[in-house]
């Protein structure tokens, strides 16, 4: 009887692991040591396609500061992340994955156009504070339909939010190609501009916009750290049985949560359509809200780093699209840059919270 041969191979396993708290010094180091690397492996890019890096990431740098205009065009770039960026933190705080603050931008933007549209007879400031209600109150019912659903049925919130943006995005088309469409536009599908008297004033050059995104983030930061509300999230957060344990009704405070999350994006709706584009648009939310997730987490739902993240991100975005214009890029090219960059920066995050773990064990066949 012939014997079965016997072989032992080792296989080998490589699965992720959560990271023991790494301590301060080193997880700033590892942070560095991506953001270095996210240069290099950019610049590296720009050498392929033919271009000097140094010029291609001066000309960055240049046309987001170099001038008083290009400052002012980075902060309006940064206004809507910054609010919406604050707006799916409320959610994700107490995971909650709010993946529909493009729709809840646009909502609160097509409240707010209801009445610089219509009612722009009305004294300035009683209407900028009409405008301004009435795109919390549109993005906050707007995050309250999830919520709704999910704690009536336990509906999925992360595809229920996707699709809602869409939805949104679809009745500005309708309303743009029916009622609200310009009567001037000579059959181009467009609503009509704002009237000065609907748009918002500036400071130092830039739509108010950038005050009341940072008067969010204080608010913000305030709210979730020591209010009642903001250690509820917490709770929630962790576990619905110990909230229910500790009195606590988690539905409601997800519902309460989301209206908030959805209200907080509603203002960058209103701000976006009033403060910069100066009417109503299919562009309004123009992606922000799907960046505002990124930069959210890139900040560790801390809304303090949240406003020096979305900053960081606008400088990114308005020297990219001076970048591409200089050197006669393609925007693929501008894009293909912020996404190695970014999948670093990301990466280093990843490995700041997580390792690779290798595993072998002997298997016999």
């Amino acid at each position: 009887m012939a014997e079965t041969a016997v072989k032992k191979q080792n296989k080998f396993r490589v699965r992720i692991s959560k990271r023991a708290e790494i301590g301060t010094k080193n997880a700033v180091i590892l942070r560095a040591v991506s953001i270095v690397a996210a240069i290099v492996a950019g610049g590296l890019f720009i050498l392929a396609i033919g271009y000097n890096p140094f010029s291609v990431y001066g000309t960055i740098v240049k046309g987001a500061f170099s001038t008083q205009m290009a400052f002012q065009a980075t902060v309006k770039v940064m206004i809507p992340l910054l609010i919406s960026s604050l707006g799916v933190t409320l959610a994700f705080k107490m995971k909650f994955w709010n993946i529909g603050a493009e729709g809840q931008i646009i909502v609160g933007a097509i409240f707010a156009s209801y009445w610089a549209l219509f009612h722009s007879e009305l004294p300035h400031y009683l209407l900028i504070t009409i405008m301004f209600v009435s795109g919390i109150i549109g993005g906050g019912l707007y995050g309250l339909i999830p919520a709704f659903f999910k704690a009536k049925f336990g509906t999925n919130e992360t595809l229920f939010t996707l699709v809602l943006n869409y939805i949104a995005l679809n009745v500005i088309v309708w309303l743009r190609d029916g009622a609200w469409a310009d009567p001037e536009s000579g059959g181009f599908p467009k609503i009509a501009r704002f009237v000065p008297n609907a748009q918002l004033d500036k400071v130092f050059g830039i739509q108010v916009g950038w005050i009341i995104g940072i008067i969010l983030t204080v608010l913000v930061f305030i709210y979730l750290k020591y209010t009642k509300h903001g250690y509820e999230i917490s709770v929630v957060s962790e576990s619905h049985a110990t909230a229910r344990y500790a009195g606590m009704n988690p539905k409601k405070i997800m519902l309460r949560t989301m209206f908030l999350s959805g209200a907080v994006c509603g203002i960058a709706g209103m701000v976006q359509a009033t403060g910069s584009d100066m009417t109503l648009a299919t562009s309004v939310a123009g992606g922000v809200g799907f960046t505002a997730i990124i930069v959210a987490w890139l900040a560790q739902l801390e809304p303090i780093a949240i406003l020096i993240v979305s900053f960081l991100f606008s400088v990114l975005e308005k020297g990219s699209s001076v970048m591409q214009s200089t050197f006669g890029l393609s925007t693929y090219c501008a894009d293909v840059l912020q996404g190695i960059i970014l999948f670093f920066v990301l990466a280093g995050e990843f490995f700041v919270r997580y390792k690779f773990v290798l595993s072998g064990k002997e298997r016999e066949n």
